[in-house]
């Protein structure tokens, strides 16, 4: 009388971590963690500068009072600069990420796509050619026949 030994919680650990979307989800953090260093250096350095042709080059110091008087941290105060470059680092990631990953990406794949499609139709096209002479071969041999056949 053996009893089936139930998997343990190390044993569903290690079967966790070993599916390969655990492994991808790390992959995306790191290469993640790694590209926002680059769109926070675009920020910075470009983007920043930019704005700071028309104001200041941090984005943080640009506010609105809602009270009568302001000064330093009193008073209500609405830092809409923060909001805006916030904005502009999720407009500027999502824009590196699509036009230098999803679309390229998107053009390679229906690449492949029409490849195939272009495969499959020769593929089609010899097919039907090759039905056409079985045809008319079976034509022209029903032909002979019936001429064979009207000489006796």
């Amino acid at each position: 009388m053996s009893e089936k030994k139930e998997p343990g919680i190390w044993d569903g650990f290690k079967a966790f971590l070993m599916r390969g979307n655990v492994v991808d989800l790390a992959v995306a953090v790191v290469i993640g963690a790694a590209f926002t260093n680059i769109v926070n250096a675009v920020v910075k350095g470009i983007i920043n500068p930019l704005v700071g042709t028309i104001g200041t080059k941090n984005l943080d110091h640009y506010s609105s009072c809602l009270s009568t008087s302001c000064k330093g941290d009193q008073g209500i105060q609405i830092l809409w600069g923060s909001v805006l470059g916030a904005t502009l680092s999720f407009v500027i990631t999502a824009a590196v990420v699509y036009f230098l990953m999803v679309l390229p990406m998107a053009k390679y794949l229906a690449g492949v796509e029409a490849r195939r499609k272009a495969k499959e139709g020769a593929h089609e096209v010899i097919e039907v050619t090759e039905l056409e002479v079985l045809k008319e071969i079976r034509d022209a041999l029903v032909a002979q026949r019936g001429s064979g056949h009207d000489e006796r």
